[in-house]
């Protein structure tokens, strides 16, 4: 699967986040090895502790169907506009709990979108956004 392909994914996903709170949207395409796609988004709760966060969303949809062999995902979010709808205003970037989460389940090597668009993304190894990080990889 081309990363174009992926990025448009994760943008798709943004219009299902739950976030009436932050009224920031995320989405996130999540790559199997075996080229299936699980998708996530982040949903948020007046508790906030309960919340989740896209990456999150879509790494443990993948293990809850058995699947532990990833080798990229793609990160977009941004703000609500004045009706309501989800943006891009700059890369997103996932949170440490994310990265930790990341480390759990995949190898130095993961690849890391963050995208503005299809055509306007920067790629990271898990590695360079983790380095020494918990893990059993």
């Amino acid at each position: 699967m081309e990363y174009s392909e992926l990025i448009k994914t994760a943008i798709n996903m943004q219009n299902y986040s739950y976030v009436p709170y932050s009224h920031f949207h995320v989405g996130a395409a999540l790559l199997a090895a075996d080229g299936k796609v699980y998708t996530g988004c982040n949903i948020e709760n007046a508790a906030y502790g309960p919340s989740n966060c896209a990456e999150r969303t879509a790494i443990f949809k993948a293990v809850s169907e058995g699947e532990k062999d990833f080798t990229a995902i793609a990160i977009v979010g941004g703000p609500e506009d004045s009706e309501g709808k989800p943006t891009i205003a700059d890369f997103c970037p996932p949170c440490g709990v994310c990265r930790q989460v990341m480390a759990e389940f995949c190898n130095k090597n993961f690849k890391i979108i963050l995208a503005k668009s299809t055509t306007d993304y920067k790629i990271y190894t898990l590695g360079q956004l983790l380095p020494e990080s918990f893990s059993l990889n």
